[in-house]
């Protein structure tokens, strides 16, 4: 079976290069000749954990295949997917121009009948948006051609992107067409004979449930913060009280770790959209706009409690920051937490020495020469009057604290992840400061 993935970013990479570890012919398209020219290098335009191998893998065996022409991709081609980026506009709304033109080109060029899949995020309605470019398209040209159009939403966590792609909790694909769903069956074949379940509904529904998972997870982390805020109010340890609802397995355990607010390519536009989309049909989503705002203002959380212990005026003060990235196993930086809390500490006059493991060439896109980036942790602890805990790397779960102690000039220790034990810290001299906590 051959098919066809335009867009090489997280999501398109991803998905043609795990379609080609099952067995599949898969050519990746993108308008980018450089990064084109790079994956048939091996060099990766992002980072995930096993995806650089993988792609090589694939790649020399045959399987995975890299260019920037259509036109020579699709003959041949059963399904075509549309995984090209749908940035949020200055309302919140998807910017569906590089979905529409992706659509219109396959139009222009497919050859035979070709379902095709919108796997970027994409408001409702879209795929009839789709529908409707790519018959502009074939009109244009007289081409009696048939074709279908199917949402196949993706959901997959970065850092973990290979495994939710190749064993899924489910696999959504919305489509009106018995050919469509028997085709893309075919396509999922290698995954349903393990078991993971793949969930047919109307488009519309499987364009909604994309944003619906997406906002549910981003409520669980806002209130899970709300909660927490409560908590140092009453003297209450939200990590006591985490544990005490986390244990109903109605609500589960996972997403309620307080912090510093999420960030990401998918949860803030995502809530953006939907929140956006429901304006747009004169229905207010008040509990996602309640989501955002506290998301918004917990990312300002640890440079509060900074300015608490320090004061307003950060002149002259030290700042150790470990982690950039929005979360830990990924080096993306969008919306991240970091860069809030560290131009708020820069705002104050504040010196930050930084450390992450693998977002340091992405944080000199944001950052610049505002701060200064450390070689390794325990190289951005010279000097430093307070350390803050960003994101929550596996290297950063057990330092020697004996050693962090001398490297530092003072013994702060702001814990935007509730990673270590206050108590230990505080017997040890360190000021500590979590997140819900007394």
């Amino acid at each position: 079976m051959k098919i066809v993935v335009v867009g090489t970013g997280y999501v398109g990479l991803v998905t043609g290069t795990c379609f080609a570890e099952v067995g599949i012919d898969v050519t990746c398209i993108d308008i980018d000749q450089q990064k084109i020219e790079g994956l048939k290098n091996g060099v990766m335009p992002i980072y995930e954990p096993g995806l650089e191998e993988m792609v090589k893998r694939n790649h020399a065996q045959g399987r995975l295949h890299f260019g920037t022409s259509l036109a020579e991709a699709l003959p041949g081609a059963e399904v075509a997917f549309i995984a090209v980026g749908t940035p949020p506009g200055e309302d919140g709304s998807a910017d569906l121009k590089y979905v529409l033109a992706v659509a219109q080109e396959i139009g222009q060029y497919m050859t035979d009948y070709l379902v095709v899949v919108t796997k970027s995020t994409v408001p409702v309605g879209t795929s009839e948006k789709v529908r409707r470019a790519l018959a502009e398209a074939l009109e244009a040209r007289k081409a009696q051609l048939s074709f279908d159009v199917a949402s196949n939403p993706e959901f997959l966590k970065e850092g973990a992107a290979i495994e939710d792609f190749l064993k899924p909790d489910r696999i959504v694909v919305g489509t009106s067409s018995k050919r469509a769903e028997e085709t893309l069956g075919k396509l999922y074949k290698p995954f349903t004979l393990n078991g993971h379940p793949v969930v047919y509904m109307d488009i519309p529904s499987a364009e909604m449930t994309k944003y619906a998972a997406n906002a549910m997870l981003a409520t669980k982390i806002s209130f899970m913060n709300d909660i927490a805020n409560l908590c140092e109010l009453l003297g209450a340890d939200v990590n006591l009280v985490r544990k005490g609802i986390g244990s109903d397995p109605r609500i589960g355990h996972r997403f309620i770790y307080p912090g510093v607010g999420y960030g990401g390519s998918c949860f803030p536009k995502d809530v953006k959209a939907l929140i956006r989309t429901g304006r747009e049909h004169q229905y207010t989503l008040r509990i996602l706009d309640a989501v955002e705002a506290v998301n918004e203002d917990q990312k300002m959380v640890l440079s509060t409690k900074v300015l608490r212990h320090f004061g307003e005026d950060l002149r002259g003060k030290n700042f150790a920051v470990w982690g950039l990235s929005f979360k830990p196993r990924t080096d993306d930086m969008r919306e991240a937490p970091s860069v809030v809390i560290i131009q708020e500490l820069l705002r104050r006059g504040a010196c930050v020495r930084a450390y992450d493991p693998v977002a340091m060439a992405e944080a000199r896109h944001q950052l610049a020469d505002t701060i200064t980036y450390a070689k390794d942790p325990y190289d951005a602890l010279l000097d430093a009057d307070a350390l803050l805990l960003v994101t929550e790397w596996p290297e950063f779960r057990l330092p020697n604290f004996e050693v962090v102690k001398k490297l530092m000039r003072g013994h702060v220790v702001f814990d935007g992840r509730n990673q270590y034990d206050r108590q230990e810290l505080r017997e040890m001299g360190f000021y500590y400061y979590g997140i819900g906590l007394h």
